[in-house]
């Protein structure tokens, strides 16, 4: 890799790399703290948060500044109990040390009306297990997440899409039966025997659980949905003690499917409103693919995210992979992102994992290794939320290398809440900058042709004047003083993010 410091661009010569060299270093064994400086709760509520970070372990955790009612353990760095009663900012400084070192960090929790102040993050089983779901599926993806080392880089929810309930008609004996006892709670079906304890199994590591349903009265795959009983089943799942709603338009649309917003909003207006009476903080993610502009209301009705396209598992390839269209339809909405309002477009899907065509068996993925780092290099710098739907028994070294950069994820999770601006996009490349809080700007440079190419920003174009000092977050590596433009030469479907210091 070449670049000229104090020059007048910066030359990041991605292309080097062979295809199948890791780009993300490996943690060190000194405590590294991970994961967003900024969380928000409401007050009164059970609270659970495993701090993020990565060392040798046995580490040592400590909290400065924090109230009575939460608890950490020193051991875990799980942190529970119940958060203070009134609205309130607390600065709280996380410590971690082990035999080699410490780290320390400042952690803001804002007890209030928000949620999910940085975008999600966390596994979801869909586009891997489908209607093959099991209690157990969860239990080892849980397993998995903490093993992984991706609860260490700030991965937390544990979520169980569609198939979980009964689905009425099924000659399957483990998903037939009544689908909801004679109080109109909803059963499960076989494979799930107890909610409470699967989801009690997730929160003893520290992990959220997230769940599924649809406001129809069927899900997509034909399970019970929610009509008419949304406010006990909401209640039910609170109850169950699940942290995440997913909450898919599917059957609605036999209900209403009229395409007006108030007939668009309803369902979520609904939801959103009896989710907020709960006694806990249930994250609600709007599934209905961009229908009318959601972008535009969707915190309104409750959501804290939504879905701006159609499923990604089911699109199709061009010239360039179907991830690509994703990312283009969802990066021209970058002006309506914000803290606890987060543009969706759907999970991340790299390693192993099934064709969503007939809902196969996983398969290993078919891009490359650069297609794979820009994959990841979008959704950071969009401020998605950050939910990888592939199979958690499957993780390699690469896929992990991917999913479990500190600094790329630190871009995701800033605190500033923007997502990147798009800068430009052409038929050959692509430029997104994102602000950050500390007055900084993480940008990517994409080249989307099929040869290798130079794509370039100026600092005109990125808004910036002066010279900055850049660092490449993908590396971990400092790259100096630059000025005047960025300039990368990128193999094809490659990216190169830079972060660029607040000013001189």
């Amino acid at each position: 890799m070449g670049f000229r410091q104090a020059g007048l661009f910066l030359l990041l010569a991605a292309s080097a790399f062979a295809q199948d060299e890791l780009w993300t270093p490996k943690p060190g064994p000194r405590p590294q703290l991970n994961g967003p400086t900024i969380y928000g709760a409401r007050p009164g509520h059970p609270f659970l948060y495993r701090i993020p970070c990565t060392g040798e372990r046995p580490l040592r955790f400590s909290a400065s500044n924090l109230p009575a009612s939460l608890k950490l353990d020193a051991e875990t760095g799980i942190i529970s109990g119940t958060t203070p009663s009134a609205p309130a900012t607390l600065r709280i400084t996380f410590k971690a040390q082990n035999r080699h070192g410490r780290d320390s960090r400042l952690f803001r929790l804002v007890v209030g009306d928000k949620l999910a102040l940085t975008p999600p993050m966390g596994w979801n089983h869909w586009y891997t297990h489908y209607d093959r779901v099991t209690d157990r599926t969860l239990r080892n993806a849980a397993d998995a997440m903490a093993a992984s080392g991706m609860a260490d880089h700030g991965y937390q929810y544990v979520s169980i899409d569609d198939c979980w309930m009964v689905k009425p008609g099924s000659t399957d004996p483990e998903l037939n039966g009544p689908a909801r006892d004679s109080a109109g709670r909803q059963l499960t079906n076989r494979r799930f025997p107890d909610m409470q304890a699967l989801t009690s199994y997730i929160h003893a590591k520290g992990l959220k659980a997230g769940i599924y349903t649809s406001p129809g009265p069927l899900t997509c795959a034909g399970f019970e949905g929610a009509w008419q009983h949304e406010e006990l089943d909401a209640r039910t799942y609170a109850e169950w003690g699940f942290d995440l709603l997913k909450y898919d338009w599917c059957g609605y649309r036999k209900i209403d499917n009229t395409p007006t917003d108030e007939a668009r909003q309803k369902p979520y207006r609904l939801m959103g409103g009896i989710l907020k009476r709960q006694p806990r903080d249930i994250v609600l993610n709007l599934c209905q693919y961009g229908m009318n502009d959601v972008w535009k209301w969707g915190a309104a009705v409750g959501g804290q995210s939504w879905r701006t396209t159609g499923d990604l598992g089911l699109a199709k390839d061009t010239r360039l992979p179907g991830f690509y269209s994703i990312a283009f339809k969802n990066a021209a909405l970058w002006e309506y992102a914000a803290p606890g309002a987060w543009n969706d477009p759907d999970y991340i899907l790299i390693g192993w994992y099934g064709n969503a065509r007939g809902m196969q068996q996983p398969r290993k993925a078919k891009l490359t290794a650069d297609e794979q780092y820009s994959y990841m290099s979008l959704w950071s710098l969009m401020a998605s939320p950050l939910f990888f739907s592939g199979d958690m028994e499957k993780l390699d070294e690469f896929t992990l290398n991917v999913l479990c950069n500190r600094e790329l994820i630190g871009i995701n999770q800033d605190a500033l809440g923007r997502q990147a601006r798009l800068v430009r996009k052409t038929e050959n490349d692509m430029v997104l900058a994102k602000p950050l809080e500390d007055g900084g700007l993480a940008v990517g440079l994409f080249n989307l042709g099929e040869s290798k190419a130079a794509v370039e920003a100026s600092f005109g174009d990125l808004g910036i004047g002066g010279k900055r000092k850049a660092r490449d977050p993908w590396r971990y590596r400092d790259l100096g003083t630059v000025e005047d433009k960025l300039r990368a030469e990128l193999a094809p479907h490659s990216v190169a993010v830079f972060r660029l210091s607040a000013g001189r």
